[in-house]
């Protein structure tokens, strides 16, 4: 074979190589720009009526408007998550099974528990985060305290007296991160949900709780607490009047709950980067977000590297509070 002879080869495959690969990229992008082809499912880890499956059934209406296709809600309720988690983890990866989720399944259970049967980096694709929810510190009406520097001092004053409820585990984790900043006692008391422990703090059973800012304002509407904090560094637009963080006195006392998307491991990045444009399209949407605000969950969408990012910064953030306070589920 001539020298001229073997580089037309060498020509010939180099191009044929090229033209598979851009037939290969073409491919992809036809596939994402196709997207969905028939029914999205979103897995849901809460039970109807929960924030998570009220902001999710909200977008999933939306969506299926823009995409002309029906997008049906999965509710897989009990053991904080993770049946869902796993159900998620498990699908397959085309994009039509989504994890709409919380911060309970990606930062709650990783120090919760020692074992897990998904890992929540390893065995999913972020797609974007949707709304970060900060919480209320109420207390006991009857204790007449105006301030967080009150209920500190009150604390201070009483140590072992006092106790706080915990209707769900983002609001233990928060009364234990005050307790940590504070540096006073209190002992937890659990209930199912925040409207199962409001009478107890009604009657002073318990002194103070820390509920989502949704679950606040139905307590306050009662008139059975007074709030005096919220756990973001400013105050919100939702709760006028009661301070931030910040003006609290208590600028370490930032927590939030918080709902995100993501998709099986092995989610194509064409998918993933069209299921990151159209949520965010859909939650801010006009007649959504304002919806999802008077929910108290104003959209903050990330990118999928941003997520990923964040979703690890929030396991390190719940992990030094479930240390310190020894927080543990065997």
């Amino acid at each position: 074979m001539t020298f001229h002879e073997m580089n037309r080869r060498r020509l010939l495959a180099a191009g044929a190589a090229t033209a598979a690969f851009g037939t290969t990229v073409h491919i992809n992008s036809a596939r994402a720009q196709s997207f969905p082809s028939g029914q999205v499912t979103f897995i849901v880890p809460f039970p109807p009526g929960a924030s998570t499956d009220v902001t999710f059934r909200l977008v999933a209406g939306k969506l299926a408007q823009m995409w002309g296709q029906p997008v049906v809600i999965d509710n897989k309720g009990g053991a904080n998550g993770i049946i869902a988690a796993e159900a998620a983890a498990r699908a397959k990866p085309d994009g039509h099974t989504l994890f709409t989720t919380s911060s309970m399944t990606h930062a709650g259970n990783p120090v919760l528990y020692d074992r897990l049967p998904y890992d929540p980096i390893k065995d999913f694709e972020p797609v974007t985060r949707m709304s970060m929810v900060p919480l209320v510190m109420l207390v006991h009406k009857g204790l007449k305290l105006k301030s967080l520097a009150e209920l500190t001092a009150l604390l201070k004053a009483e140590p072992g007296k006092h106790n706080f409820g915990s209707g769900a585990i983002s609001a233990r984790f928060a009364a234990e991160l005050y307790r940590m900043l504070a540096g006073v006692e209190a002992m937890n008391v659990n209930y199912r949900n925040h409207q199962l422990g409001a009478p107890d703090l009604n009657s002073g059973a318990i002194s103070f709780t820390v509920p989502d800012l949704s679950s606040s304002k139905m307590i306050l509407n009662s008139g059975w607490a007074d709030p005096l904090a919220i756990t973001q560094a400013e105050s919100s637009p939702m709760l006028p009047g009661v301070p931030g963080a910040i003006a609290a006195g208590l600028p370490g006392f930032i927590f939030t709950t918080w709902s995100a998307v993501y998709a099986p491991r092995g989610t194509s990045k064409e998918i993933v980067a069209r299921l990151n444009k159209d949520f965010i399209a859909a939650a801010t949407s006009a007649e959504i977000n304002e919806k999802l605000l008077g929910m108290g969950g104003p959209m903050n969408p990330t990118t999928p590297e941003e997520l990923r990012a964040f979703t690890l910064s929030e396991i390190e953030a719940w992990r030094k509070v479930a240390k310190a306070a020894n927080i543990r589920i065997e």
